[in-house]
């Protein structure tokens, strides 16, 4: 079923653009607004989230803890927020996020077909609680993971194909860098 919601379309700097279904923002591969918040712990590890198998983008693959499309009206901040209350049930402030970088991400989906192409603000979440105290998004996600920082840099081709592709980019690697080094 075709997802009729509306986002904007921005250009390279940021800014909107124009207004189109997510439907045919991925299917056209239109440039939209999104954010990823990275859940850490302190014995170094990432969180993921386990995608539903009938998602639009990389269905049943691993990929950011939270992740959402900045809604028109909204701005990156305010959607992440919304996003980790929508997908795990926490209620967070905007002092519990450390923004990391922005990111330009351009990906194609060889199964569904269609183009994740995004400005995207990143943060990280340093999360005290048990996997099990995260409420799942019904429809949207079937879980969560941890995997070690160690063992996510020294990832074998077999567990690769457990994660979205972009997980392994190089400017998602120096994300978790980052993150390594403020434990």
């Amino acid at each position: 079923m075709p997802d009729d919601r509306k986002l904007n379309i921005v250009d390279e700097a940021g800014n909107i653009i124009g207004i189109d279904t997510r439907e045919n923002i991925h299917q056209q591969g239109l440039l939209h607004r999104e954010t990823h918040v990275w859940f850490y712990t302190p014995k170094g590890e990432i969180i993921f989230q386990h995608r539903a198998k009938d998602k639009d983008t990389y269905p049943d693959l691993l990929d950011a803890s939270v992740g959402g499309h900045v809604e028109i009206g909204s701005d990156y901040l305010k959607t992440a927020l919304a996003e980790v209350a929508e997908e795990t049930g926490l209620k967070i402030t905007a002092d519990d996020l450390r923004f990391i970088t922005m990111v330009r991400s351009k990906n194609y989906d060889p199964v569904t077909k269609k183009t994740n192409n995004a400005l995207r603000a990143i943060y990280a979440y340093l999360f005290l609680g048990k996997i099990s105290d995260l409420r799942l998004e019904p429809g949207k996600i079937i879980g969560f993971e941890a995997w070690s920082l160690e063992k996510i840099f020294n990832i074998s081709e077999m567990d690769k194909k457990l994660f979205i592709p972009s997980i392994f980019d190089p400017e998602v690697l120096e994300i978790f860098r980052k993150i390594q080094e403020s434990l």
